[in-house]
Parts: C-alpha cells; sequence; structure tokens
C-alpha cells in the first residue's frame, strides 16, 4: 500500500535546540494530517485506531482493511512536554502511520541549522520565531530539496538541495 508523499502544507517546524550562534530545527507531521491521508487513501471507513498498554507503555495500533482482512501496525509513543497522556497518545498514532509509510520520507530530512542572523534568539537559549516549509521536494520517498522560511522575519532562512549537500 502506497501512500502519498507529504506536502508543504502537512509539514510542522519545531525549535529543537538553540545556541547563540544559531538554531536546529526538525521538521515533523501531527495526528491530523495522518487521519486526512488514510481518509483520502482508504476511506473513512477501512481504517480504524486503537490504544493499549502494554509494560507500562502506551501503544497505538492502526489497522487498514485489505479485502475481507484486517492488517494492523502498532507502535508506542512518548509523552509530550504539554498534554502528557494527550501527546502519549498522538505520538503512537503518529508513530504507528510511519509503520504504515506515511510520512517517512521525514527520516531523510537533512540537518537543518539556521544561523543566529536569520533568526531571533533571546538570552542566548530562546527562540520564539515561527518557522515554515516554503517548498519541499521527494523523489524515491527521500527528501531531494527544502527551503523553510522565518515567518517572524519574514525572510528564507534554509535552502538544501541533495545534489549540492548543504544548506545556504
Amino acid at each position: 500500500m502506497n501512500f502519498r508523499d507529504l506536502t508543504a502544507d502537512d509539514i510542522e517546524i519545531r525549535v529543537q535546540s538553540v545556541k547563540q550562534n544559531g538554531l536546529v530545527l526538525l521538521l515533523y507531521k501531527n495526528a491530523r494530517v495522518d487521519m486526512n491521508i488514510l481518509d483520502e487513501s482508504v476511506g473513512v471507513e477501512n481504517w480504524q485506531r486503537e490504544h493499549y498498554e502494554c509494560k507500562g507503555n502506551l501503544f497505538c495500533r492502526v489497522g487498514i482493511k485489505c479485502g475481507d482482512s484486517w492488517i494492523w501496525k502498532s507502535d508506542c509513543g512518548t509523552e509530550s512536554n504539554t498534554e502528557a497522556q494527550k501527546g502519549e497518545a498522538s505520538d503512537s498514532f503518529k508513530r504507528a502511520c510511519f509503520n504504515w509509510g506515511i510520512g517517512r520520507e521525514l527520516y531523510t530530512a537533512p540537518f537543518i541549522w539556521v544561523s543566529a542572523d536569520k533568526c531571533n534568539i533571546k538570552d542566548g537559549k530562546k527562540c520564539y520565531d515561527e518557522f515554515v516549509v516554503e517548498k519541499i521536494k521527494i523523489e524515491g520517498k527521500r527528501i531531494t530539496g527544502l527551503a523553510i522560511i522565518n515567518k517572524t522575519k519574514n525572510q528564507r532562512c534554509f535552502v538544501w538541495t541533495a545534489q549540492q549537500g548543504g544548506n545556504k
């Protein structure tokens, strides 16, 4: 079963770490993206999810109806910093969807470094800027091109292609 590639609008960005000279960004998808792709690809009536606990960990299994049978793939999640239980449930669902191949191309993302002149670093350790994917190119389930905009500063802050192997 093949699922469509993620689009720029499907991908969100968060600041992973901050240093005085710049920061590292991380690409991710949220659970709504997974639900939408499942609805689009197999139909709302042909997939389901179920959460369960195993050895103290919260797992989610995602079932997709294939013919007359349900095929299941599962994974566990981790608590989030804001809403621990909800975050853990959402994370386990997203991870189970990765097992189906939804958004797996995110694992091929380049290292995303944004220098301090392209973001607003506070006290040498915090950044509240909003970053968005301007463009993304995916070939063969691998990210081969990526451009990110810092919306707060209204400027492009990262550009990368697989051919050049770096950012500008």
